[in-house]
């Protein structure tokens, strides 16, 4: 399954943010970060078997600021199927 991570900080938390979030590697490449538009944001897909493992890659510390979403993507015809 595929999860939305989305992890936000204020700026004076920018750095150890970064910092802490880098000790996690197998999260940490994933991210895309939204600071230098003064955006105090990271946004990264994740595959995981559920949240709880997703959840888990992330510094504990952390968690409080973070949303893991389930996210999935439709084909056209999935999409036709739904209107029927």
């Amino acid at each position: 399954m595929d999860y939305l991570v989305e992890s936000h900080h204020t700026p004076q938390e920018c750095m150890t943010t970064l910092d802490k979030m880098s000790q996690k590697p197998e999260i940490f490449q994933r991210f895309e970060w939204g600071c230098h538009s003064g955006e105090h944001t990271g946004w990264a897909i994740v595959q995981g078997t559920n949240e709880t493992t997703v959840r888990n890659m992330i510094p504990a510390d952390m968690e409080q600021k973070t949303k893991v979403i389930q996210v999935e993507k439709y084909t056209p015809e999935e999409i036709r199927q739904m209107h029927e």
